[in-house]
């Protein structure tokens, strides 16, 4: 069975997305950015044939399909932390989830991770800030996603230790930036203007 792919993304509402770029470019330019990438990401997304999911949150269903099209599948995330949004999307797997903060994320990207799951237990796409823009896995393993300290630079080298801790086979891609921080926006001029 092919993988589905979960993007995780919220209503581009200004003042509620990509809040760490306010300071930089305004609430308004922050959503705007925001509605840029997770766009970019869809079609991408898109790109690979395979079926895509909008684990969403900001709004509901009927406005992301108005805005992103009604061939995707959208399901509400739930209440909670970043653990607790990834494990309530989990199954069935495998799975691959993806955020929308990776203006690098390239088809390739994409069809080498769906490749990927097909022998291995597991794949991540590792984030030049120490976390990942993508995790793949070919069933379910919460244990990856509990107790992870979100957000920092330990994140892609705990998965790794929890991985091989498990003698689990896995694949890492391309090492990829994030468009978190004002600072990032210097390499993406085109997401703002």
């Amino acid at each position: 069975m092919p993988p589905r792919l979960i993007l995780f993304t919220r209503y581009p509402v200004p003042g509620e997305a990509k809040t760490r770029l306010i300071p930089a470019i305004g609430a308004d330019g922050a959503a705007l950015v925001h509605k840029r990438l997770t766009e970019q990401t869809v079609t991408t997304l898109r790109a690979s044939g395979e079926r895509v999911e909008i684990a969403y949150t900001g709004g509901s269903a009927d406005q992301f399909a108005a805005w992103l099209g009604v061939d995707l599948i959208y399901r509400a995330q739930v209440e909670g932390d970043l653990t607790a949004k990834l494990l309530a999307m989990m199954e069935p797997c495998p799975c691959i989830f993806f955020g929308a903060d990776t203006p690098g994320l390239a088809a390739r990207h994409v069809q080498a991770a769906i490749a990927a799951l097909s022998d291995h237990d597991a794949v991540i796409g590792p984030a030049e800030d120490g976390g990942y823009y993508l995790i793949g896995i070919s069933a379910p393993m919460p244990f990856l996603l509990t107790d992870m300290a979100w957000s920092t630079e330990d994140v892609f080298p705990e998965t790794v230790k929890r991985l091989e801790a498990r003698g689990l086979r896995y694949a890492v891609l391309d090492t990829l930036a994030d468009c978190d921080r004002p600072e990032d926006l210097k390499a993406w001029p085109g997401l703002v203007g």
